[in-house]
C-alpha cells in the first residue's frame, strides 16, 4: 500500500517505544469522517477490547467527500455522519463512547483560537487519558484540513490543560497523559493491533460513501482488495518490530 494513502505513515528508524498501557479512555480527533479509522482504528479497537472507552471528535462535515459534481451535499453530510457513528460502534463495541461533530465545512477548516477553544472544551468535558490526532508537521501534506486538524489537536491540549484558557467553559482543566499522532512524519511508537485488525477493516467499510473515491472499491472484489491492502500495510509496519500487524505513531508524553 503506498505510504501516501490515507492513514499510512512512512517508516522511520531510530529509537522506538512500544505498547502503551491500555488507558481508561481515549479521544481520537479527525479532520473528516473515516480519518480516525484509517489512522488509528486498529489501536482503538484493540484498546476497546481491553476495556478502554473510545470517543471520537470529527471536525468537518465531510461535504467534499464525493467526486460527483451533482451530489446532494445535504444528503452527503447526513450520510457521512451516520457512517461515522456506525464506524465508531464497530471499533468500540460496548466501550464505544461519544461521537462529537464540530461540523466545520469540509476543506475550509482553520486552526483559529475559536476552534481551539471548542476542541479544548471537548477534552475538558470527556477527560480522556490519551488523545489521538493528525500529525500537523507531516512534510508535503497537501490537504489543509489534516494540517489544521493536527494543530487544533495539539493546541487544544494546551488550552484544555491550562486554567486561564477559556474560563467561559466553566469546566475543570484536564491534562491527558499522552498524545499519539497518526500519519506521523517521524513515528517513534508502535502498537500491536493484531486483535483489532478486523474491527478496523469493518469500521473502514462502514464509510460506504467513500468506497469509490477514497478506497477505490467500486464493487465487492475491489473492496476485498482494499481490505487486503490495508492489512498488508499494517503487516509491513509491524515487521521490523516482530509484530504481525501494527500501527505506528509519534508519541508525545510531555504534555
Amino acid at each position: 500500500m503506498p505510504a501516501n494513502d490515507p492513514g499510512q505513515p512512512r517508516r522511520a528508524g531510530g529509537e522506538w517505544t512500544r505498547g502503551l498501557d491500555v488507558p481508561s479512555s481515549a479521544l481520537a480527533i479527525g479532520a473528516h469522517p473515516d480519518d480516525i479509522e484509517f489512522g488509528a482504528g486498529g489501536t482503538l479497537a484493540t484498546w476497546a477490547m481491553a476495556g478502554c472507552t473510545i470517543h471520537h471528535l470529527v471536525l468537518t462535515d465531510g461535504s467534499k467527500g464525493s467526486w460527483d459534481p451533482r451530489a446532494d451535499i445535504h444528503a452527503l453530510v447526513s450520510r457521512r455522519r451516520s457512517e461515522q457513528r456506525e464506524a465508531a460502534q464497530r471499533l468500540g463495541g460496548e466501550h464505544a463512547g461519544e461521537v462529537v461533530f464540530l461540523a466545520q465545512v469540509d476543506g475550509e477548516l482553520d486552526s483559529s483560537t475559536r476552534l481551539r477553544g471548542e476542541v479544548a472544551r471537548v477534552i475538558r468535558r470527556l477527560r480522556p487519558e490519551v488523545v489521538f490526532g493528525h500529525d500537523p508537521w507531516k512534510r508535503y501534506r497537501l490537504h489543509p484540513d489534516h494540517r489544521h486538524a493536527g494543530f487544533l489537536t495539539c493546541d487544544g491540549i494546551v488550552a484544555a490543560r491550562d486554567p486561564h484558557f477559556n474560563p467561559e467553559h466553566e469546566l475543570e482543566p484536564h491534562r491527558p497523559s499522552a498524545l499519539l499522532l497518526f500519519e506521523a512524519d517521524e513515528p517513534n511508537h508502535v502498537e500491536d493491533v493484531g486483535a483489532g485488525l478486523e474491527h478496523k477493516l469493518d469500521a473502514l467499510c462502514a464509510h460506504e460513501s467513500q468506497f469509490e473515491s477514497t478506497m477505490h472499491a467500486a464493487d465487492a472484489t475491489e473492496l476485498l482488495a482494499f481490505r487486503r491492502r490495508v492489512a498488508s500495510r499494517l503487516a509491513e509496519l509491524g515487521r521490523p518490530h516482530g509484530i504481525a500487524a501494527a500501527e505506528v505513531f509519534s508519541l508525545i508524553t510531555d504534555l
